[in-house]
């Protein structure tokens, strides 16, 4: 523009001149036409001086680098501020009381009012057993204990009858009591008999066996001759044929000395079966002689009959209680879970029929046992549930098991066996959560879904 400006005013500096010289020298010359002015374009317009920026960069950068190591520097602090009052692990799971449900006795399923996941109270219906069978265990169980209730009357009224019979049970037992007496003497005899039939056949059986170590020798040298030829066919099986009847004999001699025995101590039964006798012959009278002693036995009779009374009325109530087995109803409230029993199966007695999930839930962490050194029951927990990554659950420790987890497993490490390797080992701590920390997602936090937990240890 300044250019711009310098060229228009030489050209209007020029066009006066020339008008000047024209007007001094002719008068009536025509003057001359001023030139228009150019427009003079640059299309590189000057730019202003810049100024050194480099200052201004590496204050920049200076800065840029002070607030990132203050921010790293802040969270650092906060890290292992965290890291020192905390301990946290993945290793955890949720927990709860898991019922299995199985019926105490065998029958046929008539009814299973619930189904998989259902919510139930504690004393619901779940499963229905045909009654049919323990109803008639319950009525033959009544009818039992009617009868033990007749038997008690009828010993009360022996009681009083006894008195009146005390005569004609002494009659009948001086009777017995003759009969054994003769019993006895036959029964000696027969002892007597028994023993002197034993010598005998023990000597027969000396004389039998003595035949046979006769035969028995012969035998053996008639083998001899046959094999060399010197006797005939005939003559070793004349021999062998004597033997087989000695060796019966000896065994026929053995039976008689058996039977002797036998046919003895029979007899010595038979003593011992009339003394037997004899004694409750003896018995009888003495009880028939005294009648207060047979009243005395009425009464043991009705107390026994009453002792019945008192096991059928244990009977009606086990059938009773069978009976009420065929209910089988939730011992608390929960939620149903693998459930395999069906309407018309026949169960067993103890078979698992489903399982009720009580409600009650808290989380087992297993800690390396180099993190529990500052962990004690009470201390705060945070809680983060894998199936729900956006909340976070409060809790407390509530206990530290009293051994590792490897103690409890199926097959234990023994250390002791060489070739150990020192595995560091973890503690199961319980962690009870928070009522209201929960609330809202009662119904939806199950057993078994895995967690990470951390202990704040201050």
């Amino acid at each position: 523009m300044a250019m711009d400006t310098t060229q228009n005013i030489t050209h209007h500096q020029e066009f006066q001149n020339a008008r000047s010289s024209s007007v001094n020298g002719a008068g009536s010359a025509v003057l001359p036409k001023p030139p228009e002015t150019e427009e003079v374009t640059n299309s590189n317009p000057p730019q202003p001086p810049q100024k050194p920026r480099r200052g201004f960069k590496r204050i920049a950068l200076a800065a840029a680098l002070s607030l990132g190591a203050i921010a790293a520097g802040g969270f650092g602090y906060n890290w292992w501020r965290y890291a020192s009052t905390h301990q946290e692990t993945d290793n955890a799971a949720v927990e709860g009381h898991l019922f299995q449900i199985s019926s105490r006795i065998p029958g046929t399923v008539l009814e299973v009012p619930v189904e998989d996941n259902e919510l139930v109270q504690a004393g619901e219906l779940l499963v229905q057993l045909d009654p049919q069978d323990y109803r008639v265990k319950v009525q033959q169980a009544q009818a039992a204990l009617v009868v033990a209730q007749r038997q008690a009357e009828a010993a009360q009224a022996g009681i009083s009858f006894a008195g009146q019979t005390t005569q004609g049970q002494t009659t009948e037992a001086q009777g017995n009591l003759s009969r054994a007496v003769a019993a006895i003497s036959t029964a000696q005899a027969a002892v007597n008999e028994a023993q002197a039939g034993v010598p005998v056949a023990q000597a027969q059986l000396q004389e039998a066996e003595a035949n046979l170590q006769r035969v028995q020798a012969d035998y053996g040298r008639y083998q001899t001759l046959f094999s060399s030829g010197a006797i005939s066919r005939q003559q070793l099986d004349a021999t062998k044929a004597a033997y087989d009847t000695a060796v019966a004999q000896r065994n026929a001699a053995q039976q008689g000395v058996s039977q002797a025995q036998a046919k003895l101590a029979q007899a010595q039964q038979g003593v011992a079966q009339a003394q037997a006798e004899l004694s409750s012959s003896r018995g009888g009278l003495q009880q028939a002689q005294a009648g207060n002693q047979q009243t005395e036995v009425s009464r043991r009779q009705y107390a026994a009959a009453n002792a019945s009374i008192a096991q059928a009325q244990a009977n009606l109530a086990e059938a009773q209680l069978q009976l009420s087995y065929t209910n089988i109803t939730a011992p608390v409230a929960g939620r149903i879970g693998h459930k395999t029993v069906e309407t018309g199966e026949r169960i067993q007695s103890g078979q698992p029929l489903m399982a009720v999930v009580g409600n009650d839930i808290w989380v087992v962490a297993n800690f390396k046992e180099t993190q529990v050194e500052q962990m004690h029951p009470g201390q705060t927990v945070e809680v983060k549930l894998d199936a729900f990554p956006h909340h976070s659950f409060v809790g407390r420790v509530d206990s530290l098991s009293p051994a590792s987890g490897a103690e409890f497993a199926l097959l234990p490490p023994d250390n002791a066996t060489g070739n150990f390797t020192k595995v560091v080992q973890r503690i199961p701590v319980k962690i009870v959560l928070d009522a209201n920390s929960v609330k809202g997602f009662e119904t939806q936090i199950t057993p078994g879904m895995s967690a990470t937990v951390a202990v704040d240890l201050q």
